[in-house]
């Protein structure tokens, strides 16, 4: 049987208003038919914390750290919580909500997708699996975050190595599209990460330091060798090609394309209100 053939893109390190201008204009391209099913990776330039959009920047993150520490700072247009995009490779996926393989709930949908994901884990040698919530004290955690940031927060079907999280990942659906965007880390700095948030005191910081390590942990706090880019890249290649029964051939984009996402860009991602707008 032949594969269904998906667009793959490898943008390679871009800012943070580039980054998420890009993923609009995938997806705007896609509701439009101008482009096949498309699965992208990235990188950040410079190393960048980006929250959710339903997320409130002045109650939640400590702006002037991002300032002090020269990150960059963007709000996605997905949902989900903060993360610091710094060692990691992310990766972001979109296809029609008609699309006959993906359901309608976006549960399931971002079930199936993370198959893809799962089986890039599985490439590297580790032992990934779906976690999903089994008791009511696990569900009712789902509705209460912990604290604004992405992966001490539970979800459904969310993977896990050795009972920690290894990726956080977010979707939105617009225009008949669904676009699903997540980080794997490779590495990660929690001193840094909780540096950028606010609490109530340093004594509740500490102790949600403590509880994201213990649920939270990176590639390469589990490989023997150290994995790099491009490793990985070659690795959730393979995966998402595996996980979701395609096959993936490279695209460029034209010069008109980046007009297009450089016409985003500046419209909304490097527009102050768009970023602070809650």
């Amino acid at each position: 049987m032949q594969k269904e053939v998906w667009n793959y893109l490898d943008s390679g390190n871009g800012t943070p208003s580039f980054n998420m201008a890009l993923d609009e204009a995938l997806l705007n391209w896609h509701s439009e038919g101008e482009i096949r099913p498309t699965i992208r990776f990235y990188g950040w330039n410079p190393p960048t914390l980006s929250i959710g959009y339903f997320q409130t920047v002045d109650k939640e993150i400590n702006i002037d750290a991002v300032g002090i520490n020269n990150l960059g700072f963007v709000r996605r247009p997905t949902g989900g919580r903060a993360v610091l995009h710094d060692k990691e490779l992310t990766y972001s996926v979109i296809v029609s909500e008609l699309h006959p393989n993906m359901p309608q709930s976006v549960t399931e949908s971002y079930r199936v997708i993370s198959e893809g994901v799962l089986e890039g884990f599985k490439n590297l040698g580790l032992n990934a699996y779906f976690s999903v919530p089994a008791t009511e004290h696990e569900v009712n955690e789902l509705k209460r975050p912990r604290s604004a940031v992405c992966f001490d927060t539970p979800s459904w079907y969310e993977l896990v190595v050795e009972d920690r999280k290894v990726v956080g990942s977010a979707q939105t659906r617009q225009k008949g599209v669904i676009l699903q965007h997540g980080s794997i880390l490779l590495d990660i700095d929690v001193e840094l990460l909780y540096s950028l948030f606010k609490f109530n005191n340093e004594r509740i910081k500490q102790r949600m330091m403590e509880y994201f390590k213990k649920k939270a942990v990176a590639i390469n706090d589990l490989c023997k060798q150290p994995i790099t880019i491009d490793q990985a890249k070659m690795a959730f290649k393979a995966g998402f090609e595996k996980g979701l029964g395609i096959k993936l051939e490279p695209y460029v984009l034209s010069n008109e394309q980046l007009l297009m996402v450089k016409e985003i860009e500046n419209n909304k991602y490097l527009n102050d209100k768009w970023n602070y707008k809650k």
